[in-house]
Parts: C-alpha cells; structure tokens; sequence
C-alpha cells in the first residue's frame, strides 16, 4: 500500500493560507485518523480513520509551491503521528523548500520521545519539526486567550532544542 510507504496521506483536508495554526502564514495539513477523541475537540470530524481522503504528498507539496507567501506548514488533525511515513516525507519536503515545520498531537513531547524509540519514522519526522504543540485538548482547561492552542495543559515547544537537552523546551511568547 503507498500510503504505508509514505507516498500518500490520509487527510480530512488542508488550509491554505492560516494565522491561527503557528506563526505567521501558515499550510495546515489535517490528518485523518486520531485515538484521542477529546471531549469538545475542534476537529472531531478527523478522529475516524476511515474518513477523509488519500492524498499524494506530491499534491501536497504542489499547493503549498503555489503560494510563495508561505512562513510555514502545520501538521494538525486528527493525530499526524499515527501516519509518521507520510509526514516524514511531507516534512522533507516542506524543508527542502526552506519553510518551518510545526506538528499538533495529542500525545505529550515525553509520550512521543518513548514512543520515538520503536519507530525511525517517528524519531526522523520529529528531528524536522521546529515547533511542536503537545497535549491532549481538555475540555475543563480550555482557555479562548492562549495562541495556537485550546488548553491550558498544551504547550508550545521548541522541539529543536527540546531534542537536543532531552526535556521540553517551552516557547514562553505563545
């Protein structure tokens, strides 16, 4: 199957130009797929795995080409970690093209770093992502004010640096 290859993604849908999904102008790519289902999640319609649609990363690529204005490209959902071969090469790609990578997921940065250790696709996918916005939604945490995020228990890393000292390193101006 190509999508197990990393040819394709399975997505409820993109973005193509965002202020609200990281900083500045933004691709956002929505996975399909997520074994979270948070109370009150903004983005219910991607937690089926089957829902969406299979998209080739050449598609994706295509599109975010065609807007120059680009700061960057998000990874949101849905949980893009549950299809770490096709985010790997979506996320070489949008290096390639100089532009930053942000990744969303449900799963906490200490969650992903045991997890990174059983799967290369993983580990590789987050030495890409410059910015990573960790944590559950929780509906009791909920906080309209925070950028970026939902909820108070949800933090905005520096994933670069987390990577390199081995503990999250927050972005305190978010």
């Amino acid at each position: 199957m190509e999508q197990m290859q990393g040819k394709t993604l399975r997505i409820a849908g993109v973005v193509r130009e965002s202020i609200v999904d990281g900083p500045g102008i933004r691709f956002v790519v929505f996975s399909q797929g997520c074994p979270h289902h948070c109370p009150g999640c903004h983005n219910a319609g991607t937690h089926d795995f089957d829902g969406g649609y299979d998209c080739s990363i050449e598609t994706i690529l295509q599109a975010i080409d065609a807007n120059p204005l680009l700061d960057g490209v998000t990874f949101s959902g849905g949980e893009p970690v549950c299809q770490p071969e096709g985010f790997l090469a979506l996320a070489r790609g949008v290096r390639e093209r100089g532009l930053s990578v942000l990744l969303y997921s449900g799963y906490t940065f200490e969650e992903l770093m045991a997890m990174r250790a059983h799967t290369p696709a993983l580990k590789a996918l987050l030495s890409l992502t410059d910015v990573l916005i960790d944590g559950k939604y929780q509906e009791a945490e909920r906080d309209l004010t925070l950028q970026f995020r939902g909820s108070r228990n949800q933090r905005v890393i520096d994933l670069k640096r987390a990577l390199s000292v081995g503990y999250a390193v927050v972005l305190e101006n978010f």
